[in-house]
């Protein structure tokens, strides 16, 4: 049922469409719309809170077949960060406040949340955040910046990663991080774009913090306890990805099959030459491998257990089958490839972030690297 609604959403929404959106740096309200009408927004979200109450194979599902239907990296990027990362956070550690303000509202597709990570001296490494949030009677006040924060320029919310204590007074760099629920329209935040090479149906910005105050019923979680819940809503991510990845591949893939099969050189279609045709389909039985692992990882979640390694091996694996997979449908396009037209072109701009982002491949390969056996390298 995912599936078949996740088509007929994305047979609606589809190349032309996000091409549109993508050249005049538009967001997709229809679209956002659709998701919520067809209670994609709540998948995630409990029952009691309007939700469907399932999980992250559910969300998998909907992201990789919204992406490989016609959409894109959109069909991840419109769901990962409210639907996904701040349902999982708000699901599992909020106060029932919390869960009453915010869950019903995402589920029914009122309430957009961005996620406050990454910072431009901390990068990768998390533990190194310089935000701060000082206690101040029964409030905290944040001060610090953040980069790369997708919807922060149109989102009702931040969850923003903090340090309450600073990281020279922790027995464990992992103490010390608060998570808070930050109102976007608080005095002293400034949200500022910043122009990208891709997804420019939503912007992704830097935000500064200069004195915001936030209530201290805010905080996600405990004090200085932030870094589980972090982890968990992270775990969701990198599986989202993973789902984009051999998504966008696939979709990539099929329209390289179907002009391959059309288009004639040398008296014959271009698709009768295995040069043309390998490459793609040893790619594409990849990509079928890495989303099995995806399943896994996300089964592994769902069921409340270590997932670490198999969401590391499933983002990198996806991510490099995926990449493959474009690269060699824009070349069985030939020049054509090139043309914004045939919208493989996009696709590989879309897909080339997923090497950066949630996390570098090169950090995944730490992880894993480390899980089966060899001295930690970070």
């Amino acid at each position: 049922m995912i599936e078949s609604t996740a088509t007929e959403i994305a047979n609606e929404y589809g190349p032309e469409y996000w091409r549109e959106k993508e050249e005049n740096e538009e967001f997709a309200e229809e679209f956002w719309d659709a998701l919520s009408d067809a209670g994609f927004h709540g998948l995630m979200v409990p029952i009691e809170y309007e939700g469907a109450g399932m999980g992250m194979q559910e969300m998998g599902t909907a992201m990789e077949t919204l992406c490989a239907e016609g959409c894109g990296m959109a069909g991840t990027w419109y769901l990962v960060l409210t639907a996904g990362m701040a349902t999982v956070g708000i699901k599992e550690y909020g106060t029932k406040a919390q869960k009453r303000n915010y869950l019903t509202d995402i589920a029914l597709g009122e309430r957009n949340f961005s996620i406050g990570i990454t910072e431009p001296e901390a990068g990768t490494n998390t533990l190194n955040t310089e935000t701060f949030a000082e206690k101040d009677g029964d409030e905290y006040v944040i001060n610090g910046q953040k980069a790369w924060i997708t919807f922060s320029d149109r989102a009702d919310n931040m969850i923003a990663v903090t340090r309450t204590t600073p990281i020279e007074d922790v027995d464990r760099k992992t103490d010390g991080i608060s998570l808070f629920i930050v109102n976007m329209d608080s005095p002293g935040i400034e949200v500022s774009p910043i122009p990208k090479h891709a997804m420019n149906y939503s912007k992704s910005c830097e935000v500064f913090f200069n004195d915001v105050r936030v209530p201290e019923e805010n905080i996600l979680g405990k004090k200085d306890q932030g870094w589980k819940p972090l982890l968990e809503m992270i775990n969701p991510e990198r599986i989202g990805f993973a789902a984009a990845a051999t998504g966008i591949g696939k979709l990539a893939a099929r329209e390289a099959i179907d002009y391959a099969n059309e288009r004639e050189v040398f008296d014959a279609p271009v698709g009768t030459h295995q040069a043309v045709s390998f490459p793609i389909t040893k790619a594409y039985a990849r990509m079928e491998t890495a989303s099995l692992m995806r399943r896994k990882a996300s089964w592994l979640y769902d069921n409340d257990k270590e997932c670490g390694y198999e969401t590391n091996v499933a983002k990198a694996t996806s991510i490099e089958a995926g990449i493959e997979a474009v690269k060699q449908s824009m070349q069985a396009f030939g020049g054509w490839g090139f043309a914004k037209e045939y919208d493989v072109e996009r696709w590989w701009r879309e897909i080339n972030l997923a090497r950066l982002a949630p996390v570098t491949q090169q950090m995944a390969y730490n992880h894993i690297s480390q899980q089966i056996g060899f001295p930690r390298s970070y």
